[in-house]
């Protein structure tokens, strides 16, 4: 078993140097799927929240890099490690992952099939990942403006959704029910960018809210409020949705100025709520 387990941490750190090339921010996972190194931090518990800040590792997705030098210390300091997380939301690809599961004993490829058939997009040809199980993995690429969260069902049941804060298990991954490996003939591409109308899908509905009369009617000055309500960590993923919302129902132009102070009202620059909106202007094929 020992040498099994060599030979799969082998295997894993040469998977987790290549995937780290093609832009791909990785770190070592044990044979539960979970991060290979504890926190430093976990017999203090009040300690601060630490994202990596003390230097030490064993801070989860919050470990992931493309250093070649600072993986090999990764799985130098978790001999034991035989899979790689690679991390999503993060430069180059901004990586969304689509994991359809089949342990939930539900259809979830056809689920995925039904949710393109009602809101008009296709699913392109991309990176696929085979799980040990029977699931699939999809690798999408998002905008760098826009934050998709991490869910689970919310979707459609057996649909979970890996996004900022979360990690899929890499190809060439070994865990204690199997490897994990990249479909035939898909191994050589890179994220497809996600669909504009999927890419609503993933993001946070709105809030209730009480809208007030405006130029632009109740709706334009409500999105303007859903804005005003966001928090950090949110802000440009509520400004992007109430954007794309405000292009589709056609005050997108005249609702521009107000996103953009809303946007300044919770502490984005107006270099980056004008470059949201823009963004959301393009998703929804308008000229921003």
């Amino acid at each position: 078993m020992a040498t099994t387990d060599r030979q799969a941490t082998t295997l894993a750190l040469a998977h987790a140097l290549s995937a780290a090339e093609r832009g791909l921010a990785v770190i070592t996972l044990s044979r539960t799927k979970l991060p290979a190194l504890r926190s430093p931090h976990r017999d203090d518990p009040s300690a601060p929240p630490c994202h990596g800040e003390c230097g030490h590792l064993g801070h989860g997705v919050y470990d992931a890099t493309t250093d070649p030098d600072r993986i090999r210390e990764l799985f130098a300091a978790a001999p034991w490690a035989t899979g790689y997380g690679i991390a999503c939301g993060l430069p180059p690809h901004h990586l969304i992952g689509i994991d359809l599961d089949t342990k939930s004993g539900t259809d979830s490829s056809a689920a995925l099939r039904e949710l393109a058939l009602r809101h008009l997009f296709t699913i392109p040809d991309t990176v696929v990942v085979l799980t040990p199980s029977g699931g699939r993995h999809l690798w999408l690429s998002g905008p760098p403006d826009v934050v998709v969260p991490n869910s689970a069902g919310r979707l459609a049941p057996g649909i979970d959704i890996r996004g900022a804060g979360g990690y899929l298990v890499g190809p060439g991954s070994r865990t204690d029910h199997g490897a994990y490996a990249t479909a035939p003939g898909t191994a050589h591409l890179a994220p497809a960018a996600c669909p504009p109308a999927l890419l609503r899908l993933l993001l946070p509905p709105p809030r209730s809210h009480h809208p007030t009369p405006s130029s632009t009617g109740g709706h334009g000055q409500g999105l303007v409020q859903f804005v005003l309500a966001a928090h950090e960590g949110q802000r440009n993923t509520r400004l992007f949705w109430a954007a794309c919302r405000a292009y589709e129902d056609g005050i997108g132009p005249a609702l521009v100025d107000p996103l953009v102070e809303a946007a300044l009202n919770t502490g984005l620059t107006e270099r980056e709520a004008r470059a949201t909106i823009a963004s959301a202007a393009r998703m929804t094929g308008h000229r921003p």
